[in-house]
């Protein structure tokens, strides 16, 4: 009898432990769940043409106090709703993403910042109803044909500025675990970048050197990667996209930056941002020094990465170059024609360009339109001469 009931007991328990991790993964809607094991990292880059960022929305945070995961009172309320439009960007809309496709974009990111609605429970558990706001973008996305990267983002000013070096990368590790189970499900459509400008701070006090930074990048990137890939499902041939130090090409591009390593082949590229960045800060876009400049970048991460067969992910790219940022007797002075440059440098190169943006930028999230004409044209050109999907 007691035989009969400890197999009764187990077969329970194995069933209920089968409920909760169904429960824990997300509804994958319109996505396939398709995994296309033949293709390269190469025709991924291809496929997944130029991107634009929903910037300053999941990202987006309002806190008092830095050490704490939400900063709801502040922003009078603690919903998904409230942190999405705190930096002033309206509700994300299904024909907001739609339109971002209709425009000429293939890949959409979406940077998230998890701690807005996290538990601080020492599991740092983050809360259902974020999931299913976030869930419901990737839907948006998915139902529009999009590529969709996700990543960890703020995780520099909210982690690694309070915590140890250990205790960091354990927490790293908690979140990567939920997220990857939620959406081991997807299909290869959805990518996930590990963090966003990763190291870009330390905790006040840790004097670490040079050489101890990058074990830390390093550590970081390794752990990301295992840890996704231990959750199983499609997150075992799911192509993952590993920070740069800082995403500063200098940095990244340092032999002390190692790309970790997997259990599958052809499955990780590498993030940077801003090919032309110390040229945009400097005040000095459109003239020999720019385009000078940004080629170098190019040569460095070609040389690094892609001539070794791994991808290169501009994660966020110029949109819009004002005035103030041109250089005196500059040769270019359109914003549009810049970008134009800048983009077919970074096809020559087949890196994945990624537009930065935010609310009424360079995108209208109202109209669900490219802003300026000129720019509009641009896009749906560079485009159809890619002869991307």
């Amino acid at each position: 009898m007691k035989e009969v009931t400890s197999v009764f007991t187990a077969l329970i328990l194995t069933v209920c432990l089968a409920f909760s991790a169904c429960a824990m993964s997300a509804d994958i809607g319109s996505d396939s769940g398709e995994m296309r094991k033949e293709m390269t990292s190469a025709e991924f880059a291809k496929d997944m043409g130029m991107g634009i960022n929903l910037g300053n929305t999941m990202e987006a945070f309002w806190a008092a106090d830095t050490r704490k995961c939400s900063g709801a009172s502040v922003i009078g309320g603690n919903t998904p709703k409230n942190y999405e439009t705190c930096w002033g960007a309206v509700p994300t809309t299904q024909e907001c993403i739609a339109g971002m496709k209709s425009e000429g974009f293939d890949t959409v990111r979406i940077p998230v910042y998890w701690g807005n609605m996290m538990a601080e429970d020492g599991k740092f558990t983050i809360n259902e109803s974020w999931f299913k706001r976030v869930d419901e973008i990737i839907e948006y996305a998915r139902s529009a044909d999009l590529y969709v990267v996700i990543n960890v983002h703020h995780y520099d000013e909210y982690i690694i500025k309070n915590y140890s070096k250990d205790e960091a990368i354990k927490i790293m590790q908690k979140i990567w675990k939920q997220i990857a189970e939620h959406y081991k499900n997807f299909s290869d459509y959805l990518i996930f970048e590990g963090h966003n400008e990763n190291l870009g701070t330390v905790r006040e006090g840790d004097n670490f050197t040079d050489d101890e930074k990058f074990d830390y990048v390093n550590e970081m990137n390794r752990i990301f990667v295992d840890t996704v890939r231990k959750t199983g499902g499609n997150n075992k041939n799911r192509m993952l996209i590993v920070s740069g130090y800082w995403t500063n090409i200098d940095l990244t591009t340092d032999s002390r930056f190692v790309i970790p390593k997997d259990t599958v082949s052809d499955r990780i590229m590498v993030s940077v941002h801003y090919i032309d960045n110390a040229m945009y800060w400097t005040n000095k876009i459109g003239g020999k020094e720019w385009l000078d400049y940004s080629r170098a970048q190019c040569e460095l991460l070609k040389k690094a990465f892609t001539d070794k067969g791994i991808q290169v992910f501009v994660g966020e790219c110029t949109s819009i170059y004002s005035k103030d940022r041109f250089a005196e007797n500059a040769e270019h002075t359109d914003s549009t024609e810049c970008l134009g440059i800048m983009y077919d440098m970074m096809n020559e190169y087949g890196f994945i360009p990624v537009l930065w943006d935010v609310n009424q930028n360079f995108y209208s999230r109202i109209k669900c339109e490219i802003i300026y004409e000129s720019d509009r044209k641009l896009i749906r050109s560079l485009k159809d001469n890619a002869g991307s999907k």
